[in-house]
């Protein structure tokens, strides 16, 4: 399959009718990253579709596609209930770290894994002033995101999400706290070079992430926004593997059927395990020098 360029991931999703001056949905993405408390109303329907295009390793080439297609679904207007079905595309060239990244890859678009998620909220932003929830899903794919390769990855993430309005409504805080636990079995890969490490033993990780980030609606169903998160993660055997901080901007537009959201976010700095010759102050073994997300959702 041929793989996809930026704005011809963009061109499939975005609709050419023209926008409605209406009331935004219940449950939008603000944010390309942090997620708001509130949820669907009772027996609400809505279909998003994320695309995620990751880039930038300081050295050789390596371009990631990343798709999510979602489900959500109303359960009462407390509880909403979601499934994905994920997929990936992936060129990577001149590049090998070890234990990581065996080699060049390069494969169009592939289904890559399936998750369920749900969300429960305590509080809501709008009746109590103070928005409240919890978030857990559960996750299972079968392709490696970072290297493209065949890795069996069982996931599981529990996460508080909170949510506050401000000058009625026209600017909003959103906050997460998360944390995620992963068993992963990589597949035995042939004809790696002399001395790669490439180990195929169960890896237990644990990830912990917070997040923050701003809304303001400048116009008419138009907001600005910014966003900063912190993930870092523990290994089996070596500790601490690794940190980032990223930090940048997004555009939504909201309607009273339709949402769309464009972001942009850079990573700012990181550490933990490096490669030789990489830049310093930012960890490129599983992460990017810059990450954009374009998200739409159309409820039914």
């Amino acid at each position: 399959m041929k793989k996809m360029s930026l704005v011809q991931a963009f061109g499939l999703l975005i609709p050419t009718a023209s926008f409605i001056a209406t009331p935004g949905l219940a449950d939008e993405s603000l944010l390309g990253y942090v997620k708001g408390s509130e949820t669907l109303p009772e027996s609400a329907l809505e279909l998003d579709q994320w695309v995620s295009y990751r880039t930038g390793k300081g050295t050789g080439s390596y371009d990631a596609w990343n798709l999510s297609t979602e489900i959500e679904y109303g359960v009462s207007d407390r509880f909403t209930a979601s499934g994905y079905l994920k997929a990936q595309s992936i060129d990577t060239s001149g590049l090998t770290i070890d234990g990581y990244l065996p080699g060049p890859m390069d494969y169009g678009l592939r289904l890559s894994g399936v998750e369920a998620s749900m969300k429960y909220n305590f509080l809501s932003p709008a009746r109590d002033d103070f928005g409240l929830s919890g978030y857990t899903s559960f996750s299972y794919d079968w392709l490696d995101p970072h290297s493209g390769q065949d890795k069996d990855s069982y996931s599981a993430e529990f996460a508080l999400l909170a949510q506050k309005y401000f000058l009625e409504g026209q600017l909003i805080w959103v906050g997460n706290g998360a944390i995620e636990a992963t068993y992963a079995v990589r597949a035995p890969i042939e004809n790696l070079p002399p001395g790669f490490d490439w180990p195929t033993g169960p890896e237990m990780e644990i990830e912990l992430g917070f997040g923050t980030g701003l809304s303001y609606r400048f116009a008419p169903n138009w907001f600005v926004g910014a966003e900063v998160v912190y993930e870092t993660e523990f290994e089996t055997e070596v500790g601490q593997e690794r940190w980032s901080f990223f930090g940048g901007p997004s555009l939504h537009y909201a309607s009273s059927r339709f949402w769309a959201t464009l972001t942009w976010l850079p990573q700012l700095s990181g550490g933990g395990e490096m490669y030789p010759g990489q830049p310093d102050d930012l960890h490129l073994i599983e992460k990017t020098e810059d990450e954009y997300r374009f998200k739409i959702g159309i409820e039914f």
